[in-house]
């Protein structure tokens, strides 16, 4: 399942990962939130706090997370995953090369930081 988290900034929009998450919660929670930023602030600032294993991720929830991805490919600005998985984290750190804006993970005792850096707009 996916939540939106609440109170962050408002140009940054946050998910919460928690047991199976399926293209029914990507296409009800994720796509609509960051359609929504990106009407209201034309940039992408993301936190995921991925409270379950990336195994718990149907295939169909890789497919919309795919669509969310090449959606709005222009307006990613920074990406911070927060996470157990030193796998997950790795990549993320890794990703950040060849994705748009950065991407940056987060171990789970460093959610406050993640949220500071994710805030922190990018210099234009």
């Amino acid at each position: 399942m996916l939540t939106q988290i609440d109170n962050l900034p408002p140009h940054v929009f946050g998910v919460r990962a928690t047991g199976e998450v399926t293209e029914a919660d990507l296409k009800e929670v994720l796509l609509p939130g960051l359609d929504a930023l990106v009407q209201s602030q034309n940039e992408i600032y993301y936190l995921l706090v991925l409270d379950t294993d990336v195994q718990n991720f149907t295939f169909g929830a890789w497919i919309q997370d795919m669509v969310a991805g090449l959606r709005h490919l222009t307006k990613w600005e920074k990406m911070a995953i927060v996470t157990p998985q030193e796998s997950v984290e790795t990549f993320t750190n890794y990703f950040s090369y060849v994705s748009p804006g950065e991407a940056r993970g987060f171990k789970k005792n460093e959610l406050e930081q993640a949220i500071v850096w994710v805030s922190t707009r990018n210099e234009k």
